[in-house]
């Protein structure tokens, strides 16, 4: 059995951790940061799939199956959409917090924003 399928879905999301890291620190707009954000959360979906992945694991389906057939964990991809739903509605919200920034200041440059004048 070779070790590279069982550590490739990690070697991923790690990949994808660190390039949304690294966008996120070196971000000039925040409209990249917020894209940079959703990279780092596909880790998360990428990492928790890995997590209830079986080899030669079924659907956790067992009427037609006898007991102790190895199946896929059903909780974790309930958490996966859970994650994908609140990932959207904060990257909504986000977009709409810089939409406004940009009708009140002008820029979306978290560099040329100024503090705001009591």
């Amino acid at each position: 059995m070779s070790l590279l399928p069982s550590l490739l879905p990690w070697a991923v999301a790690a990949w994808l951790l660190g390039v949304g890291l690294y966008g996120i620190v070196t971000s000039r707009n925040f409209v990249h940061l917020i894209g940079c954000l959703s990279v780092v959360q596909s880790s998360t979906y990428v990492l928790l799939l890995s997590v209830g992945f079986r080899t030669g694991g079924i659907a956790p389906i067992f009427y037609t199956h006898p007991p102790g057939t190895p199946a896929v964990d059903p909780m974790v991809h309930a958490l996966v959409l859970t994650d994908v739903v609140v990932g959207a509605t904060v990257t909504a919200l986000l977009l709409a917090l810089i939409l406004q920034l940009h009708k009140r200041r002008g820029t979306v440059d978290p560099e040329a924003l100024r503090p705001m004048q009591p």
